[in-house]
């Protein structure tokens, strides 16, 4: 019913789109770094629960609604650049910190964890396009029921998106302890986390993809 092809192009999509900065990324990082792997895993399951929310909303046909009203979608994808543009000067900002420098946060319970990483993640610009615009293209009415494929598809783009967001879970600890003697690097590494933001927020911004009613 789906071509190895469009599975392997979105498998790809997700995983560029996991691999660059953004609210998902920086929360689980900063949550970890502040309050342990389970507090971070526990995060990454309220991130597991938004994707769920998207995949629901693509299967019952909300990019229909985008397509008819360009004018929402447009309103969504600059809000969205907006918001990454925030985070990136929260990066760039004289006096910004970088997102594995330690830092001192009160411990969430494990509910707020699980809602904050569910509400970061339906605010994400990035997954907000993914399933408006770009998995609807890998969609094909002649292969069969349009939500089934876009249930199956949205599937592949979770699988890769936790893959990659639980190796970071459990790396940044890792991570924080080799750069934490190293203010150079952290340094660099806020720079080049701030200029990557900026730049997807105006690659958002510019994108000129819409999505297609089904």
């Amino acid at each position: 019913m789906i071509e190895m092809a469009a599975v392997l192009g979105v498998a790809a999509v997700a995983l560029g789109m996991v691999l660059t900065p953004g609210p998902n990324m920086m929360y689980l990082i900063s949550r970890t770094v502040a309050q342990g792997r389970r507090a971070g895993l526990v995060s990454l399951g309220g991130v597991a629960a938004g994707f769920g929310v998207y995949l629901v909303a693509a299967a019952v046909g909300i990019t229909a609604v985008f397509a008819v009203v360009p004018g929402l979608y447009l309103a969504v994808k600059l809000a969205g650049a907006a918001y990454l543009l925030w985070l990136a000067w929260q990066a760039l900002r004289p006096g910004g910190v970088s997102v594995f420098a330690p830092a001192a946060m009160p411990a969430d319970p494990t509910r707020r964890l699980f809602m904050m990483g569910f509400v970061t993640n339906l605010l994400n610009p990035k997954i907000a396009i993914m399933y408006m615009a770009l998995i609807p293209q890998f969609v094909q009415p002649d292969h069969g029921q349009v939500w089934l494929q876009s249930l199956c598809l949205g599937a592949v783009q979770i699988a890769v998106a936790l893959t990659v967001n639980g190796l970071i879970v459990l790396g940044a600890g890792s991570v924080t302890s080799f750069l934490i003697g190293r203010p150079l690097w952290l340094r660099a590494q806020r720079y080049l986390m701030g200029t990557m933001l900026g730049t997807i927020a105006v690659l958002v911004a510019t994108d000129r993809a819409r999505p297609t009613p089904a």
